[in-house]
């Protein structure tokens, strides 16, 4: 509104400006006619000018007058679009400081709220607070109080203990070892009773059965056992070929030990030579090679080398055949070359005077009938139980038992996982997993424990049959102690008033861990406790 104004009076001014200026011009162009005394034309000429001068102000006028009021048109279109938007911008910001009231009020009162809440807050913690510190002064005068008592009791227990001691005779650890040593009977008890109960139809059917395998098994194979010495004997023609064979200062037995490895032993006895070797391979190729050079007459360090050479491969030729026979004889097929001269090697070894090849026979035949009867792979378990030796064939050339030993070569040439683990297993060595394992150890243990099949050294043999008698004696209510059949059975006479029934279950078991802790012993030993009540009267 204001620029309109100011424009209206823009053209007031204009306006009277044209005016003054027009009056100017008629007051100069008076005085000039005054002064001179202007002719009627120039009076008309003024005037006229002074009308057109007047019109053009008056047009000039109405053009600024028009823009003008056009102008003032516009600015009063843009006020009041101004102003309706000052109006809408009034109205929202009414509305906004409502909003913001209605916020500010809701705040204020959610404040007041929280005010209260934590006031009742501090008092509640006010209240906890002295509650904690009356029970921590009940606790105190409780805990002073207990400890008193304890006090109290300690002497009590005290007095107590020492008029048990002087009313029984015996001290505080006596009366414990006493109370422990009963418990501890009375534990074994219970536990045979159970173990009794729990075991009795479990080992009836079981014993029968494994009876009966190990029976029909051991009564289908016999086999002939022949012991067999880590020494050999070659007879000569005549006992001048011993100075043949020891050669000229002894250059020919020199010659002879150095390439064959074989220690040659030429003693008082007559028209033979003994032959010492740690490796049985090693021995019967130089025991060949004896016999080709005897055979032949001529002996001297060149020939024999050419005999040992002829005599190795004759050798390794009898090692493949006697590998391949035994495959032969157990129906085993596809086997590694390798593994099948092991084996062949493994017949010129002993274990205990037993031949290994053999054993392993045995053993193979022994393991099929047992899987036969459980109707299990039979030729699986055939051939864990001819290969879980195997390893004897390297023992002295590999460190280690010969167990691991022969697992390690059987899963090189690519046996089954199975044979493998019966083979590491057979001597308890690995924990035993399979049942294919299971038969091997069964099979290994009963051809190497058939009376003859094996020879020990007769001091260890006494000494074991004297421990196994004192194991068996030191316990209490023991009369007399048996160790029968070669050692593979223990008797044990118990007194009957002093042990019972299942205080002899108990020995029995007792027995048997011990000696499994104490000894080393191939198979098994059967522990048998007796005991027995006699009454006897006459009559007369």
């Amino acid at each position: 509104m204001n620029s309109i104004v100011i424009v209206l009076a823009l053209a007031v001014v204009l306006l009277t400006l044209v005016a003054i200026a027009a009056l100017v011009m008629v007051v100069r162009h008076t005085g000039v006619s005054r002064r001179k005394g202007p002719s009627p034309e120039q009076v008309a000429a003024a005037e006229a000018e002074v009308n057109e001068e007047l019109e053009q102000a008056r047009r000039q006028a109405e053009e600024i007058r028009g823009q003008a009021e056009r102008d003032a048109g516009e600015i009063v279109k843009r006020s009041e679009s101004v102003a309706e938007s000052a109006a809408l911008m009034r109205k929202e910001v009414e509305e906004e400081g409502r909003l913001l009231k209605s916020e500010v009020k809701e705040l204020r009162s959610d404040l007041e709220r929280r005010e209260s809440r934590l006031v009742e807050r501090e008092q509640r913690l006010d209240e906890e607070a002295r509650r904690q510190a009356d029970r921590a002064r009940k606790l105190a005068e409780t805990e002073t109080e207990l400890a008193d008592r304890r006090v109290e009791l300690d002497q009590v227990a005290d007095n107590r203990k020492k008029i048990l001691e002087r009313v029984a005779g015996l001290t505080a650890e006596q009366a414990k070892s006493e109370l422990v040593k009963d418990i501890e009977n009375q534990a074994k008890r219970e536990a045979a009773l159970i173990v009794r109960e729990i075991e009795s139809e479990a080992r009836k059917e079981g014993e029968k059965r494994a009876c009966k395998i190990v029976t029909l098994a051991v009564q289908r194979v016999a086999t002939e056992q022949t012991t067999e010495s880590v020494v050999s004997v070659l007879h000569l023609p005549g006992d001048d070929m011993k100075g043949r064979i020891i050669g000229r200062e002894g250059r020919n037995i020199r010659a002879f030990e150095s390439t064959t490895g074989v220690n040659l032993i030429i003693d008082d006895t007559p028209e033979a030579v003994l032959l010492s070797c740690f490796d049985p391979v090693r021995r019967e190729t130089a025991r060949l090679t004896l016999d080709r050079l005897v055979l032949d007459g001529r002996i001297h360090p060149q020939r024999i080398e050419e005999a040992y050479e002829r005599s190795k491969a004759e050798v390794r030729d009898l090692c493949v055949r006697a590998g391949e026979d035994a495959l032969v004889e157990l129906g085993i097929t596809e086997m590694h070359p390798e593994l099948i001269m092991l084996l062949g090697q493994l017949r010129y070894r002993t274990s205990y005077g037993q031949n290994v090849l053999k054993h392993l026979i045995e053993s193979a035949h022994l393991a099929g009938i047992m899987a036969a009867e459980l109707r299990i792979d039979r030729d699986l378990v055939k051939r864990c139980a001819l290969l879980h030796d195997i390893g004897k064939a390297l023992t002295h050339e590999v460190e280690g038992s010969h167990a691991l030993i022969g697992a390690e070569i059987a899963r090189r040439y690519g046996e089954h996982e199975d044979v493998v683990h019966a083979i590491e297993a057979h001597h308890n060595e690995v924990e035993v997993r399979t049942v294919e394992a299971v038969l091997t150890q069964a099979a290994d243990a009963i051809s190497g424990s058939r009376p003859g099949a094996r020879r020990e050294s007769l001091e260890a043999y006494v000494k074991r049959l004297e421990r196994l008698e004192e194991i068996a004696q030191s316990y209490d209510g023991v009369e007399k102690v048996f160790a029968m059949q070669a050692g593979r059975e223990i008797r044990v006479m118990v007194r009957p008033e002093a042990v019972d029934d299942i205080q002899a279950q108990v020995i029995a078991r007792d027995v048997a861990k011990q000696v499994e802790e104490e000894l080393i012993y191939p198979g098994q030993i059967r522990i048998t406790v007796v005991r027995e009540s006699r009454a006897t009267e006459f009559a007369r």
